[in-house]
C-alpha cells in the first residue's frame, strides 16, 4: 500500500481521523448511518485518514479495516504519523489543506494529542466524535462538566511536563468540541451517555453496518472469553488477572481466548500454558470476528467496550454475553482513584441496557 493510498487530490466534504481499528469500524458505522460511500458511487464517501501507530498488531488490523473501507467507497489516506521525529510536522503540514477545506470532521479519539493539534487547524462547521471504546463515556462527561480532557485510567496528581506543554492545545480542543452558533457537534456512540453536554447531538450506534455486512455467525456449544488490556495499562495486577481467567475458564468451559490487540506476548503465552485456552490473535475488531463466526454460545468478558458492543453486533443470535466485575483487590497501586468506579459503571450500565448475565470468580 502506498503511504498515501487513495485519491489525495479529492477535496473532501467529510474528513475522518482514526488511530485504531475500533475507531475505523465506528467511522464505517457512522458513514453507513449517513448514507455515505455507497459501493455504486465511488468517491461519494469520506476521506479517511489513518494516523498509523507503530504497534505491528494494530497496524495489521488497520490495514485490513482500510480494505473494508475502500470496498465501501471511501478514500483511505495512510499517514506514517509516528515514523520518526519529523513525522508529526510532515503529517500535520500535509493534512492542513484538507483540514481547512473540510466541511465536516470525524474523529475517534478526542483525547489524542494528535487529533487535538489537528482540531486547531480545521474550519469545519460539523464535528463528529465516534466511539473509541469506553473512553467515550468519560469524554462526554468531562465535556458536560467543563473539565480538562484526560483519560480515565491516568493516575491522579500533578501534570507532567508534556501535560503542561499540551495544556493550551487540550483547552483549545475542548472549546472547539463545544457547540456554538456556527459549529455543530455530534457524538455517535453505542455507549450509555448519562451526561449530555448542552447542544451536543447524541446518535445511537446500533452496529447496523456490521450486521448487514457480516453473518449471521455459526454458534458453537462452548464458551469464549474476551481479553482485556487492563494489565498493560497498569490498572489490574497481572497475577490476579491470570487467576481470574483460570477460574472463569474452568467454571464456564471456555475453550478460546480472544486476545486484545494491546495484550503483551509474554502474558498471552503464560495464559495459554497455564489455562490451556486457545489464544486467538485479534486480526479484526472483535465485533467483526464474532459476527463472522464461529462464536461461542456464551461470551465472557471483563469490563470493556465489548460488553456494550457485542450484544448489538450479535443481535438476533442465540449468543449470551456475560460480564465479570473487577474485584477492587485486583487493582494495582498505580491505578487511578477513579478506576474501580469507572469500571463498575461500564458493567452496571451494560447490564441495565442489555440485560447481561453476571459471573464471578468466587
Amino acid at each position: 500500500m502506498s503511504p498515501r493510498a487513495g485519491n489525495a487530490g479529492t477535496t473532501p466534504h467529510t474528513l475522518a481521523f482514526v488511530e485504531s481499528p475500533v475507531q475505523l469500524l465506528n467511522v464505517l458505522e457512522w458513514a453507513h448511518s449517513q448514507g455515505l460511500g455507497p459501493r455504486e458511487e465511488p468517491g461519494a464517501g469520506c476521506t479517511l485518514v489513518v494516523l498509523s501507530p507503530t504497534d505491528p498488531m494494530t497496524r495489521g488490523q488497520l490495514r485490513r479495516m482500510s480494505e473494508l473501507a475502500r470496498e465501501e467507497g471511501h478514500v483511505v489516506r495512510w499517514e506514517e504519523a509516528r515514523g520518526g521525529p519529523g513525522a508529526p510536522f510532515r503529517t500535520i503540514g500535509g493534512l492542513a489543506p484538507l483540514l481547512r477545506r473540510a466541511e465536516r470532521v470525524v474523529m475517534g479519539d478526542p483525547f489524542s494529542r494528535y487529533v487535538q493539534l489537528l482540531l486547531m487547524i480545521t474550519r469545519a462547521t460539523e464535528l463528529v466524535v465516534v466511539d473509541d471504546g469506553t473512553a467515550t463515556m468519560e469524554f462526554v462527561g468531562q465535556l458536560a462538566r467543563g473539565e480538562r480532557l484526560v483519560r480515565w485510567h491516568r493516575t491522579g496528581g500533578r501534570p507532567g511536563p508534556r501535560d503542561l506543554f499540551f495544556a493550551p492545545v487540550s483547552s483549545s480542543a475542548r472549546r472547539r468540541l463545544t457547540p456554538s452558533a456556527d459549529r455543530r457537534v455530534e457524538v455517535f456512540s453505542s455507549m450509555p451517555i448519562t451526561e449530555t453536554p448542552a447542544d451536543v447531538t447524541v446518535t445511537v450506534n446500533a452496529f447496523a453496518w456490521t450486521r448487514a455486512r457480516f453473518g449471521p455467525p455459526r454458534v458453537t456449544r462452548s464458551a469464549d472469553m474476551v481479553g482485556t488490556s487492563l494489565v498493560e495499562t497498569g490498572v489490574v495486577d497481572g497475577d490476579r488477572y491470570l487467576d481470574a481467567v483460570t477460574v472463569l475458564a474452568k467454571t464456564h468451559g471456555c475453550t478460546r481466548y480472544f486476545a486484545h490487540r494491546r495484550e503483551s506476548a509474554d502474558k498471552l503465552h503464560r495464559l495459554a500454558v497455564e489455562t490451556g485456552l486457545e489464544v486467538v490473535p485479534p486480526e479484526l475488531p472483535l465485533e467483526l470476528i464474532a459476527r463472522r463466526g464461529p462464536i461461542g454460545r456464551t461470551v465472557l468478558s471483563f469490563p470493556s467496550t465489548v460488553v456494550h458492543t457485542l450484544p448489538l453486533a450479535l443481535a438476533g443470535t442465540d449468543v449470551r454475553v456475560a460480564v465479570c466485575d473487577i474485584d477492587p483487590a485486583w487493582l494495582t497501586d498505580h491505578a487511578s482513584p477513579r478506576a474501580h468506579g469507572f469500571l463498575s459503571d461500564v458493567t452496571g450500565t451494560a447490564r441495565d441496557a442489555h440485560r447481561l448475565a453476571a459471573v464471578t470468580t468466587a
